[in-house]
This record gives structure tokens, sequence and C-alpha cells, in this order.
């Protein structure tokens, strides 16, 4: 069997009473999982019979709760980024075709409004009491798609990336096989399950293996060194600028981080300060992985027994690793160029946009990542690049076209462009250019207020300036690449 839903039935049915989760509010056995599965699918089944259904859950137990319980229906799953604003998760709702969506009082306060066209399913409100109905779960083809994660785009609209029960089973076990991770008994994980990595990596995975995992729905550092402390996890996984505020909690000692075997940074590069003094403070080694949402989503790791500074380690198994030119011609080895993606961890495509599905894949099938770096002579690989206008933002991906989309509907401006500046605690922050319109007076606060009222707070710049001229290319287009070096030094 290829799907995603059978190896974690399995496991539950042999561990029914085993404890496999613990967060903020509980702990979940197997039991409770798969029973809370079956009331909710029941309940579900009559209120929809739409293919897909939403997911808008804080990281928890809850949230796996739900997914077994859409695919014990034979569904897709789509979570839902909460960072988002009001008119994106819309946006995604309608594009996504969904009419009813999981979630949880607690997590509508957070977002201040409720979603619109559509049913909420409250879990806070519902009863669960007596047995289950029981259900023989069924067994999806590999083909059949699993999730849909979506992902901003260039076009500034959000992209339904389709995974597979194929893609997350192959990326599973090759995860497991590549970290030798059937030897270790507990992660902790505090990335958003609406994420491929805190879906695949750090929920489906440990599910399907009974590894025990912890999560926190929040990123408190001081909580976050006491939950390591108290569970003793071996793998814990973050972004680099939550292991940079890690170092400021003045009471976290070496024997506090003294469990881990594997402290994992992924989602924007590890600055190399970071590391050396993560390892000097705690004596424990960062480790880089790399990965994509459109590969389900990891595509290499780095090991304790396979590790190089700099390298974000070699592949998975079954994922082939390509670099190619600019007429995508192969290169050797430490040549530089893009990175090709070839597997069965690969999505499917992207949800109704066939002409775009196509454009990332090579003739031969492979994807075309848009990142560049190279693979030195023993399989390493080295990214030198990243998409060429992209920011990564406490590891959200965000595209300058979205910020310019919104900052060019003000009256006051005439042209906008924005770039990316690094910064410790989130990786990068979104600066802005502008170009006012004749007559009108600049005023920055209420240019990023009108931002933040259309798009989630991470993606208001941190700075917006007023220029004269913005450098544009002989067609007239803005240059966003020169916008950089505009940036002023005191920002």
């Amino acid at each position: 069997m290829a799907d995603m839903l059978w190896p974690i039935v399995r496991k539950a049915l042999r561990h029914p009473t085993r404890p496999i989760i613990v967060d903020d509010q509980r702990q979940w056995r197997y039991i409770d999982l798969l029973g809370g599965a079956m009331y909710l699918a029941e309940r579900l089944e009559q209120m929809t019979d739409r293919p897909r259904i939403g997911i808008l859950l804080p990281t928890s137990g809850a949230v796996p709760m739900a997914l077994l319980a859409i695919w014990l229906l034979k569904r897709q799953a789509v979570p839902i980024n909460f960072l988002l604003s009001e008119s994106e998760r819309d946006y995604i709702i309608a594009d996504a075709d969904l009419d009813v969506v999981i979630t949880a009082g607690p997590m509508l306060e957070f977002l201040g409004s409720e979603p619109k066209n559509v049913t909420l399913l409250k879990l806070d409100e519902m009863k669960f009491k007596g047995v289950p109905p029981f259900r023989i779960p069924p067994c999806a083809r590999s083909s059949d798609v699993a999730v849909m994660l979506y992902t901003s785009g260039t076009s500034g609209k959000p992209k339904g990336v389709m995974l597979t029960h194929g893609n997350l089973r192959a990326n599973v076990n090759a995860c497991v096989e590549h970290a030798r991770l059937e030897t270790i008994s507990g992660l902790l994980s505090v990335l958003p399950q609406f994420h491929s990595f805190g879906l695949t990596v750090m929920t489906l995975l440990p599910l399907a293996n009974v590894l025990k995992v912890i999560y926190t729905a929040r990123f408190v550092p001081k909580k976050l060194i006491e939950l390591i402390a108290e569970h003793k996890p071996e793998v814990f996984v973050a972004i680099p600028s939550m292991y940079n505020a890690l170092l400021s909690v003045k009471s976290a000692t070496r024997e506090d981080m003294a469990s881990l075997t594997m402290a994992i940074s992924g989602g924007e590069p590890l600055p190399n300060a970071t590391r050396e003094r993560f390892a000097e403070q705690f004596g424990v080694e960062i480790r880089e992985g790399y990965g994509l949402t459109e590969t389900s989503p990891v595509v290499a790791w780095s090991t304790p027994w396979a590790n190089r500074p700099g390298a974000v380690g070699t592949a998975i198994p079954g994922c082939e690793v390509q670099i190619v030119d600019e007429q995508e011609r192969p290169l050797p080895r430490e040549a530089e160029g893009e990175i090709l993606i070839k597997g069965p961890s690969v999505m499917a495509g992207y949800h109704k946009l066939p002409e775009i599905t196509a454009s990332v894949f090579t003739q031969d099938g492979r994807f075309r990542t848009g990142d560049w770096g190279k693979l030195d002579r023993d399989g390493f690989l080295y990214i030198t690049g990243r998409k060429k206008e992209m920011m990564i933002i406490g590891g959200e991906n965000v595209f300058p076209r979205e910020i310019e989309e919104v900052l060019s509907k003000h009256p006051t401006i005439a042209a906008c462009g924005v770039t990316g500046k690094q910064d410790l605690s989130r990786g990068e922050v979104a600066i802005g250019f502008v170009e006012m319109v004749e007559g009108e007076t600049f005023d920055e606060g209420a240019l990023r207020a009108h931002v933040r009222n259309e798009l989630a707070g991470y993606k208001v710049p941190r700075r917006i300036y007023a220029v004269e001229e913005l450098p544009r290319n002989p067609t007239g287009k803005v240059l966003r690449r020169e916008l950089a070096a505009m940036i002023p030094e005191e920002d």
C-alpha cells in the first residue's frame, strides 16, 4: 500500500495506549488520535461531500487527528496558514473550493475574525463520547492527492501545491533511512503544521514510526529550552532566527540541551555566527537541511556522520539532484547553477494552474527549483543563491511583487519597488522604495499601515523610503536587484 494513512493506523492499532504526542494542552495516545479521527470523520461526512476540507489549527495533536479524519473519508486536506491576512485566507478558501474548515475557538480569537463563506467545525465544541464509529480505512492510490499546501507565487497569489500520498510516504521513508531516525525516540517542534516540513517531518514521520513528538504552538525561547530539558528529545528542528533567539536565554545551560543529537536548521540560510555561537554555548552543532513545499519537502539533510559546514547535506534516498546551466545543460561537480530535482517526492502539480505546472518541469520531468547551488565531489549540496527575487522572512516565502501590488494601490504612490535586507531576528525583512505622485506628501507610517491592512504582518516592510527615481531597465521595469544597494547604511 502506498498511502500515508495505513502506516499510521497500523501503528495505532499495535500501540493503542502509547503516548505519542505532547502539546500545550494535553498528552495524546494513539487511541486518542484514531478514536477522535473516527468521530470527526463521521461528523465531516454529514457536513460536506466536497473533495477538500480545510484545517485552521495551531501546532498541536489536533492537526494529525484532523488529517486522519479527512483521509478516512478519502478526501484532501488543506492546512491554512493562520499568519495570513483575512483577504489571503479568503482567497485560499475560494481557490480550494472549501465549504468546511476544521478549527477551534482560541484560533478564531487569535485571528480576530472568522473565515467567510465556509462552515466552521470547532473541535473545542465537539463532544467525543462512547465508542467511536469504527470504519475500515480506504486504501488510497499513490497518485491520489493527500494534501494541498499553499505557497506564495510570483503573481502575488498563493499557489496550491498538490502532494500525493505517494509523495508524502516516499519523503517520510527516505528521511527515516537517511537520518537513521529508527534509532531515536523523540522529536520537538515549534514549526507550524501548515508548512511542509512541519507537516511531513514533524507530524507524519513520527506517527508512522512510533516516535514521540513534543509540540508547542508559540515560539517562546525560555519555554522551548524548558521543554527540551524536560522531555529530552534527540531531534529539534527550527529556523536560524529561532536558534539565534535561544542564545539570548541567559538561564539556559549545556545540560538543558544535552539530549539533542540532531539540531536541524532550514527555511533560510544559517549565519555562521549563529552556528558558531550555538556550538560554543550549548555544545550542539546545528546542521542544515534543504527542501521545498513542491518536494514534500526534504531534498537534502546534514547528519552527524555526513556533515560539512556550509552544506545542506547530501540528497535523501531516491532524490536526484542535478545542477544545470542557464540552457539546462548538466554541469560538473563544483560548478554553480540552477538546482533541478527528480524523485518520488516531487509534487503532482499546482492546483488549477496547468501552464505554471508545465513551466516548472523540464522535458524529462525534473523540477526547476529556481534556487542556485553546487554539488561538491562527494555529493554535498551547497545553496549559493536563492530564487532571484524571493525573500525568506521568519521562514516564510515572500515575493516582492505581493507587497508592491499592495503599495501601488495607495493613492500617493506613483511607482514602487521592494527588496530584502538581512536581519538576525527574522532572517530577512522587506524594505520598500516609492516614487510619490507629484504634490503628495510622503508618510511612511501610513504606507506601512496600508500594507498591514491587506497582508500578513511579516510582509509589512520594515522601512519605506521615498526616492526621486527608482532604478529601471531600458523598458522601464524596476530593477529590484539594484534596490538593495540603495538601503541607507544606518537602517
